[in-house]
Order: C-alpha cells, then structure tokens, then sequence
C-alpha cells in the first residue's frame, strides 16, 4: 500500500455510504460525510433548538458564508476575503456577469461555449435580453465550440464565460491561455469551477481569472442543495458594484439602512440570509480535506481514471470513450456514449453501480478518491460488463424517464 492509498482509506471511512453500491456519481452529488451528519444534528438539538435566534451570535451563524468561504479558497488557490459561500450558482454567475460587464461598459459581446453548462447560457441570455429592451447598441451571446474558443476572442468581447471541465466529456479548458488573450485584449473573464472544485488542483490565483463561481455539493460533499460559492479577484474587490444588492450585502446590516451601500470586500457578493443548515453541512465536510492537498487528489484520480478506462476497454468495448484519453486534458470523471444510455444507467443503478446520464447519449462516472479505490473500479467494470453482456438493460422499467437522469 502506498502512501496515497494509505491516505485516502483513511478518508473512505469517513463517508456514510449504503452497503454494497459502488457511487461513481460525486461528479453530481457527493455521498454525505459522518461529519456532515453530525453536525447537521447539532445544529438543530443543540444550536437552533436551544438558543433560537441567539445562535447568530453564539453559534457563529452569521460569520459563518465567510468561515466556509475561506475553506473553498484554501482548496481552489485563493487568498483569504476573496471566497464567500452563498446563493446556488445560477444566482451567482447572475452577479458576476453583470459586474464583469458593468466593468466593461462599452462591450456588448459575452463570449462562451456549445459544450458550457447550460445554466450558465440561460443565464447569459435572460440578462441580454432584460439589457436589450433599454440599450442603444445590442448586447449579444456568441457561442462557439469549446475549441474556438481562444480564437474568438477580441476586441469586441465584454466577458469570457467558460466551465473548466466539460460537464459531458470531462474534457478541460485551456483555461491560462483564454484568460492570458482575454486580458491582452481587455475582456474579464468568468470560470465555472463546478466540475473541477474538489477534484483539480485549480490554482485560481495563478491562473488571474477575474471571477469564478462554483458548488457545493459535488466533490465538496456539502449535501443536496449545499450552498455555492463565488470568487472575485483580490484587485476587482473594490472596484465592483452589486447588481442584486441585498441587506446581507450592506456595509451595516443591522442599522437597516434605508440606502444601500456595499460591504468591503467579498462580502458585498453576499444577498440575502443564508442557509445555515446548508452551510453548517457544507463547513463539516470541507473539514474531510484537512491533511490532503488537490495535488494528491489529482494523481490519485489520474491513477483510479485511467485503471477505469483499461478495464472498460478489455471488458465492456461497446462502450465508446467521449472523455479525452490525455488524462491531462480530462476532468475527474469518465464519459462514454451509448445509444441507450438512460437504461444502462437505471439498470446498473439497480445493480449497486451509481452513474449518470445526459443527454442525448452519454454515460458519466465520477471518480473520487476520497472514497473510491481499486477494488471499487475493477469491481464497477465488472457490473457494467455484465450489465450489458446481458442486456439487462432492456429491460422495460430502465426506459422509464425519472425527473433527474
């Protein structure tokens, strides 16, 4: 056993996952932490149900969207104060959007990508469209594919709005590149960390990305739901004015003012009252990290990642790769395409292996380290082989479409 497995077995048991299920699916939602559960039952036996509402003060609550933020921080690169755990990430890629092209007034191009996740596009267009009913000049969305991206860059671009790791393929951005043209031509630009918080070693600070947003349930493990976080760059902190201004983000919450006036710092991100029970999740299972560096996660899914891929190659070759074989250019999770990807996913859900699906024909599998080993993947390979040397997939109750895939 080497170091890292020594590592990460330690961090295996510290998850509350059902027996006998293989969960390759934290690339979506990650499996509750004991820690996470327990404080979970302390908020609610002995902070919320003992002291009330004087748990703002005594518990921590009120701090506490800034307490998390600086955990994220520590975990994607980032400088303490630049991190804030808030809202979903819809609402804020709404305010950084809007700041990025607040700052870049005289621009009217958002610039993103075909493979982007779609929130972030519904996003971008419902702004464009809400700005477009009063603006003289047009704003506009140009969307490439994710290829053209560093090309499509130029003068005329407001904002770069991209996600680092595809949702679909697991393929990564080049993301220094984009940001090194975007800032010599004068573009801001925005990074969805969704797919890759947790599971690459970000560096944000190294990269000079302007924003980034990201959330908090897949590999942070913060629970369904769990709270996201925002990141703006130290030296934009000041400059940027909130477009959805709340009383959470006011400079003096508590003199209710009656004129807003932004908070310094990272804070002025803040909205309304936050989720505690939600971020009191999140928080114990940031502490899952402490003693591992995203470094070692990285080599560790690099290893389980490509395991994973031999062992589908040898065993279940109908399976067609849509991640990229350059682990490299490739996320924490593995993608292939199957005509009837829906099925095989329930059916190898019923047989103890959690994967997703998207549309229109492709087949995810995260792999985590901090709580997936060999055994788990060679045993994963095994199912899903069997899975389809038997076409139990076509089974008429896998074809059943459920609300989330």
């Amino acid at each position: 056993m080497t170091e890292l497995t020594r590592l990460f077995a330690k961090t295996k048991k510290a998850f509350d996952l059902p027996e006998g299920v293989i969960y390759l699916d934290g690339n979506s939602l990650g499996p509750m932490s004991y820690a996470s559960r327990a404080r979970l039952v302390d908020e609610m036996d002995n902070q919320w149900s003992k002291k009330l509402i004087s748990g703002w003060n005594e518990s921590g609550w009120y701090h506490l969207s800034q307490t998390v933020g600086d955990k994220i921080a520590h975990l994607i690169g980032a400088s303490k104060g630049t991190v804030t755990a808030v809202d979903s990430t819809s609402i804020n890629i709404y305010k950084v959007l809007n700041a990025a092209l607040e700052m870049n007034s005289d621009r009217r191009v958002i610039l993103s990508d075909s493979g982007n996740f779609p929130t972030d596009l519904y996003v971008a267009q419902g702004i464009i469209a809400h700005l477009n009913k009063t603006a003289a000049q047009p704003f506009s969305l140009k969307v490439v594919s994710p290829e053209q991206v560093l090309a499509a860059i130029d003068e005329n671009v407001a904002v770069v709005m991209i996600t680092q790791v595809d949702y679909c393929t697991g393929r990564i951005h080049p993301v220094a590149k984009i940001v090194e043209k975007a800032q010599q031509l004068g573009a801001k630009t925005i990074l969805d960390l969704c797919h890759s918080a947790g599971a690459l070693d970000v560096k944000i600070e190294e990269l000079a990305v302007d924003f980034a947003i990201g959330c908090g349930y897949k590999y942070f493990n913060g629970g369904p739901g769990a709270p996201a976080f925002v990141y703006v760059r130290q030296a934009l902190l000041d400059e940027i004015e909130p477009v959805l201004c709340g009383w959470m983000g006011h400079q003096s919450p508590f003199s209710f003012d009656g004129q807003y006036q932004p908070a310094a710092g990272i804070n002025k991100m803040r909205v309304g009252t936050p989720s505690v029970l939600g971020l009191a999740s999140l928080d114990a299972a940031l502490d899952v990290w402490q003693g591992i560096s995203l470094a070692q996660v990285r080599v560790r899914s690099i290893e389980l990642s490509k395991l994973f891929i031999e062992e589908i190659a040898k065993r279940a070759p109908e399976l067609e790769l849509a991640s990229p074989t350059d682990p490299q250019q490739r996320g924490s999770q593995v993608s292939y395409r199957f005509d009837e990807g829906y099925a095989l996913v329930q059916a190898l859900i019923a047989q103890g292996v959690v994967g997703d699906f998207r549309m229109p024909n492709i087949v995810r599998f995260g792999i985590t380290p901090l709580y997936l080993d060999e055994a788990d993947i060679i045993a994963a390979a095994n199912k899903i082989a069997d899975v389809l040397a038997q076409r139990l997939w076509d089974q008429p109750q896998f074809k059943v479409r459920h609300a989330v895939t």
